[in-house]
């Protein structure tokens, strides 16, 4: 049967191989579509037809005399029920449902619903979401198709940058260099896209042109940033690994003792020996041939880097996807699938050490890779998915996260310790995204395996973010108690490197409830661990919260001041910058400083990209304040879905709702 395809990114239209396929008529059925394909949970009639219609003297008619419209096109069972809910024909696929939604199956060769198979090219994927097209008369669609236009481009993005990691990965420098070439075409200033460029000029040979693509990097940089070239890119271009002594035997002995060794420098606080170490490692391993061996040094080294040296660039993601290659598991998440609510068809042990970031908690010991009864192979491919799946949620693609996530945790059946660190990822990601109660479930059983495996780091970790997710909600008496445990479990560990993020919230939670000297001295601790560790996701939230303090104590000077030092940093975790950005756009406003509406906006493209619903709630609420009527009346609608008292009563206290 041949496919039809829904292209809704670039201008709008229908098309089958070989025939001329009827297209719809007007651009209200194509808006009707386009939201449709998005809401996989299905959408009410008489919220959709005030959305699109509001104008209307009949909006629920009109809305009516669209979906007819969608039935004679695409198939008369296609939309139906109230919520309305999209289930396309055998052999149909949208490609903006095939970007945003993952299969929640794992099985990157199933059924793959309204979306792409497994192994569609994201360079199919090509435009805006509904290009050309306008909806002036309509402010709070406009709006919402301004939000999907951002989240869609960067999950596009994304897939180019993964396709191209997973081509390098098997030895397609080829494809790899097309990928990454258009994946810059995006965005010229993604370091990481100009990274697996370069890797892919040195596979294909080409060092004059790896080179010359670096010249091109760091003259961008320092033209339109001000900066030099980055680090990711030089090491793309310089790095290479260490070599072992060539009469050191290359066997699973030689292997695991480097790993062993890796871990205990680790522990001790000595990270680039440690690295160096599991690079030779993983130099014996591929001398050995055996792929299992070389997946898991490889995965090792990942998780090193990640959370032992803040690596989460192209460097970390390349390594994991050459550990996936060498396990002979898929490298690329799945497609979106049939177990989706919508668009479907009809036919059927946490590392010791100096972490960088707060999911530290979620890294395995080198050694524990071999120490259980179950198939390491299993246990090597679940780490690689969730190491994935968490870059994905601090670089706030949520979409892509659940594909990785997926996988990960139909690789780790039968590892309760890998289940609880997926869960706890799991339960990032739904915070993050303002699911709280998927949050609070993920993270809640995270803690119990945690607790169950006697493991004091993953439990601390689970047991924070289920402190913050509190906290957010301003569920005040909930979140001290869960941060006062976690923070206990982090004394006890002597786990210096993620003091700073429990210390934080717990001494917000102080504020909250108006205890001041509490809060200041919890607060002022959380900034210098921070600092002392050089960790920029803890300064950029210590600084935020160091600015809400002063905001309280009535130092609108001290407030701003924080605010330029968090400005100041580079986090890799979207979350934490955009909730600063939110910070500065509050406390620009009540200061009646020019940069309120400069904060508001970034606030929003970031929210909109990384799908930070909440966020992107706030940004609105902000740009009304300013002024902003259409933005006031995207609100509601933006809000309605997220169950959170505490948003809810913050609006309310703006007149917003």
């Amino acid at each position: 049967m041949a496919e039809t395809w829904i292209r809704l990114l670039g201008p709008p239209w229908i098309e089958s191989a070989g025939t001329e396929f009827r297209q719809l008529r007007g651009r209200k059925a194509w808006a009707v579509l386009a939201y449709l394909a998005l809401q996989p949970d299905g959408t009410g009639r008489a919220r959709t037809a005030a959305l699109l219609f509001p104008d209307a003297d009949d909006p629920l008619g009109a809305l009516r005399w669209n979906l007819s419209e969608l039935r004679r096109t695409i198939g008369a069972d296609s939309i139906s029920g109230d919520p309305l809910r999209l289930t396309l024909p055998a052999g149909w696929r949208c490609d903006a449902a095939a970007v945003l939604y993952p299969a929640t199956t794992g099985n990157p060769g199933g059924d793959s619903g309204a979306g792409a198979d497994a192994g569609a090219d994201p360079r199919t994927f090509d435009g805006q979401l509904l290009e050309g097209l306008s909806f002036g008369d309509c402010p709070v669609f406009e709006s919402w198709l301004e939000d999907q236009r951002h989240r869609l481009e960067n999950c596009v993005l994304t897939m180019l940058y993964e396709a191209s990691l997973a081509a390098l990965a098997c030895g397609n420098a080829d494809d790899a260099v097309d990928l990454a070439t258009r994946a810059l075409h995006q965005d010229p200033f993604n370091a990481d896209c100009h990274a697996v460029l370069i890797r892919a000029f040195i596979a294909r040979g080409e060092h004059r042109r790896a080179r010359e693509q670096a010249d091109k990097c760091r003259d961008l940089y320092h033209r339109e940033l001000g900066l030099g070239l980055p680090a990711e890119v030089r090491r793309a271009l310089y790095d290479a690994a260490p070599d072992a002594e060539p009469e050191l035997p290359a066997n699973a002995a030689t292997v695991h003792s480097y790993l062993d060794a890796a871990g205990a420098s680790l522990s001790a606080g000595s990270v680039d020996r440690g690295l160096d170490q599991l690079r030779l490692a993983v130099g014996l391993a591929q001398r050995t041939g055996d792929g299992h061996l070389v997946a898991e040094s490889l995965v090792t080294l990942s998780s090193a880097l990640i959370h032992q040296a803040g690596g989460r660039g192209a460097e970390v993601a390349d390594l994991l996807h050459r550990a996936l290659q060498s396990e002979g598991v898929p490298s690329t998440p799945p497609q979106p699938g049939a177990s989706r609510p919508g668009t479907q068809r009809t036919t059927a042990a946490p590392q010791s050490g100096a972490p960088r970031s707060a999911a530290q908690a979620t890294a395995q010991r080198p050694t524990a890779v071999r120490t259980q009864l179950r198939p390491a192979a299993s246990r090597v491919a679940a780490a690689a998915y969730r190491e994935l799946g968490y870059l994905s949620v601090q670089r706030g693609i949520p979409d892509r996260a659940a594909g990785w996530l997926a996988l990960a945790a139909k690789a780790a059946d039968g590892f309760a310790d890998e289940q609880s660190r997926i869960l706890a990822i799991k339960g990032m990601a739904a915070s993050d995204t303002a699911r709280y109660g998927e949050a609070l479930t993920a993270l809640t059983e995270s803690s119990r395996l945690a607790a169950e495996l006697g493991s004091p780091r993953l439990l601390a970790f689970s047991e924070a973010l289920i402190g913050r997710v509190h906290l957010q909600r301003e569920e005040l008496g909930l979140a001290a108690e869960t941060l006062d445990r976690a923070l206990a479990l982090v004394g006890a560990e002597h786990w210096t490197s993620f003091e700073p993020f429990v210390t934080g919230l717990r001494g917000e939670t102080y504020l909250a409830t108006g205890q001041m000297d509490d809060a200041a001295a919890l607060i002022d601790r959380s900034w210098v661990m921070a600092d002392v560790t050089g960790d920029h996701c803890f300064l950029t939230l210590a600084a935020g919260a160091k600015a809400r303090l002063s905001m309280a104590l009535g130092d609108q000077s001290g407030a701003e001041t924080w605010l330029r030092r968090g400005l100041e940093t580079t986090p890799w975790y979207l979350w934490y910058r955009a909730r600063l950005l939110d910070t500065a756009a509050e406390v620009a406003i009540a200061t009646g400083a020019p940069p309120a509406g400069d904060y508001a906006a970034k606030l929003a493209t970031m929210a909109s990209r990384g799908a930070l619903r909440e966020l992107l709630v706030r940004a609105h609420s902000h740009r009304a304040v300013l002024g902003d009527a259409a933005a006031a009346e995207a609100i509601p609608w933006l809000a309605k879905d997220i169950d959170n008292p505490a948003l809810k009563a913050y609006l309310a206290r703006r007149g917003q709702l």
